[in-house]
């Protein structure tokens, strides 16, 4: 692990122990989620869903626990540092609100030295894919995590949830011709039959 991912850990364990004393109901998602969940490790930042009216208390717990509020250009999150470690809190990431609901699909996991709300992996595949578009189309943090944990997404869910996406469709469409999930017939395909 290097000293980067260690630092992300160290700042997971700070936030959630932070969040938990305020009360704040939270679930991991993104890098951090697929790592917990057995995936590769990530070095871009901790991910955390919050429900819109939970969000600015749970970065003033964060700002009392030691980390410092920054600016987020979007207004589907709120943004704060613990040093160098970028701690994202999304409320309504790809314009889906965060609910209780969502929150009730997060898994208690020991992570690092604590134990905290992981979503599924189905879940986290499904946000990431909805991310890509023209000016962010990078796979090559998508396929170590559908390699790693393909036996954990439910699939036929992560193809209904992204239908709209020729993204999501370009990448399982990948994933199929490289064998790491079983192929589907598109509609193209199943209309010539």
């Amino acid at each position: 692990m290097s000293g980067v991912q260690d630092e992300l850990l160290r700042t997971l364990v700070k936030v959630a122990n932070a969040l938990r004393a305020a009360d704040i109901r939270f679930a991991l998602t993104g890098g951090c989620a697929v790592y917990a969940r057995g995936g590769p490790a990530t070095e871009h930042d901790v991910d955390l869903l919050v429900k819109e009216e939970d969000a600015s208390k749970a970065r003033s717990a964060l700002v009392a626990a030691g980390c410092r509020a920054a600016d987020a250009p979007e207004n589907w999150l709120l943004k704060v540092y613990d040093g160098d470690s970028l701690v994202d809190l999304l409320h309504r990431p790809n314009e889906i609100p965060v609910t209780d609901e969502l929150l009730d699909h997060a898994e208690e996991l020991a992570v690092s030295s604590v134990s905290l709300p992981v979503m599924p992996a189905t879940e986290v595949m499904i946000s990431k894919l909805l991310v890509l578009d023209g000016h962010r189309c990078d796979f090559s943090e998508l396929l170590p995590f559908a390699r790693a944990l393909r036996e954990q997404i439910d699939w036929p869910k992560v193809r209904k949830s992204t239908e709209d996406s020729p993204y999501a469709e370009a990448f399982l469409v990948l994933v199929e011709r490289l064998e790491l999930v079983a192929p589907q017939l598109t509609s193209v395909q199943r209309s010539a039959s």
